[in-house]
């Protein structure tokens, strides 16, 4: 069998070649990928579109790009592209077995992103968990707990929860509940709590606040406060009328009970002689 040095010299170089001029149409298509998505997600900015469509419509144009971009390479490499996209094929049928959690989180960023229940800097509360949205991606939801945590949630169980959105409405009512003693005259308690509310620059006098009895408790009576006031000023109002209420209860010599329990011992007599 001959062995011919030039021919295989030859195909070594041609090969060689290939793979070089395949390797520079990645690294020049990548970079023209990439100016095309920052113009893209430019071009909706300045059209003023949510910074969450934006992102995600841009990582959707950067994935379907790099597709085109590879198939090019491959096709460079001498590889057929029906081949190409017959294997392509089977491996996004074996992909979507292998990770349907994945395309399940995937699937649910896309009704996130086109439904917006909420958006970047709400607060809300999603599965028992609340924080301020840092991020939303196409697999998972990022949130700033109020003692600075980062909590990544998975975006299928986002749309598989109840979730509360606590600033998507202008205002928001306070709702508190205090305990006073038995001995405590109600009225005077009423009013004295109703008093710190009305007094509260921040709460708002129409709808007005409204003082009720809602429970009778084993070592209380239960009243509750409903006050309304801006979303941003919720918390504030709320730390401010809780402090309040109990230094304006103090004047006015009305007992915050602490929990009780009455003891009562029965004597038996001593039947045996």
């Amino acid at each position: 069998m001959n062995f011919d040095v030039t021919e295989h010299m030859n195909l070594i170089v041609s090969i060689s070649k290939s793979i070089a001029f395949a390797i520079v149409i990645f690294v020049v298509g990548r970079w023209i990928t990439r100016k095309i998505v920052d113009f893209a997600t430019k071009v909706m900015e300045r059209s003023k579109v949510d910074d969450t469509i934006a992102n995600f419509l841009g990582n959707v144009l950067y994935g379907f790009l790099l597709i085109i971009l590879m198939m090019i390479v491959l096709s460079t490499l001498g590889v057929d592209s029906s081949s190409m996209i017959t294997i392509l094929g089977a491996a996004a049928v074996a992909i979507g077995f292998s990770l349907k959690d994945q395309l399940s989180n995937f699937a649910a960023g896309v009704l996130i992103v086109v439904f917006r229940p909420f958006s970047r800097g709400d607060f809300v509360d999603i599965k028992g968990l609340q924080g301020t949205v840092r991020d939303i991606s196409l697999m998972n939801t990022r949130l700033i707990t109020l003692n600075n945590h980062e909590v990544i949630i998975p975006n299928s169980e986002v749309t598989s929860n109840a979730t509360t959105n606590f600033t998507s409405l202008q205002n928001r009512r306070v709702d508190l509940t205090i305990s006073i003693s038995y001995n405590a005259d109600i009225k005077v308690a009423k009013d004295v709590i109703l008093a710190v509310a009305t007094n509260h620059d921040a709460v708002f006098s129409d709808p007005a606040p409204e003082v009720n009895v809602v429970g009778l408790g084993d070592n209380s009576v239960n009243i509750e406060l409903r006050s309304w006031t801006a979303n941003q000023s919720w918390l504030q109002v709320r730390s401010d009328i809780l402090e309040e209420i109990k230094y304006a209860l103090d004047r006015h010599n009305i007992e915050i009970p602490l929990p009780q329990r009455a003891v009562h011992l029965i004597k038996e007599e001593d039947n045996f002689n």
